[in-house]
């Protein structure tokens, strides 16, 4: 923990890395980080501190709303979480009910980021991974 918001904190804040705002340019992105920060950076570091959040705050400053949606708390399967399963869900809900378009998209997911680790382990048991080779550096025979 830093106590402080970087830009890099600021566009998970806002949602900005999430796959929904891809229709968003990453200029627009970084103009609307950049503004946020400018509201608090007292002492331009290019950050935003708790103490110069915490006083700005107390100002009336406000994290100004670009208008790019709800924001997003975390990764997703905290978003998926709290904006889904707490809504529609609850913990006696059974596996096979999980049938919104949502559960699937995420159950999806999760089986992709699977797939893709069993590969990688594979490849790492492997000595060679002849794929990895560029063909110019490749034997032809």
């Amino acid at each position: 923990m830093s106590n402080e918001w970087t830009a890099e904190d600021l566009l998970k804040t806002y949602g900005l890395k999430d796959e929904s705002t891809k229709h968003i340019s990453q200029a627009d992105k970084d103009k609307a980080v950049q503004e946020a920060i400018k509201t608090f950076d007292r002492d331009g570091s290019g950050t935003i501190s708790f103490a110069e959040y915490t006083i700005g705050s107390a100002q009336g400053l406000k994290l100004p709303d670009f208008g790019f949606g709800p924001g997003h708390h975390g990764d997703d399967e905290y978003e998926y979480e709290i904006h889904h399963f707490e809504k529609y869900h609850d913990e006696n809900t059974k596996e096979e009910d999980l049938i919104h378009p949502e559960d699937i998209e995420h159950f999806r997911k999760h089986d992709m980021m699977d797939e893709q680790q069993e590969r990688q382990e594979r490849m790492d048991r492997t000595p060679i991974v002849e794929a990895n080779i560029p063909s110019k550096f490749r034997r032809n025979g």
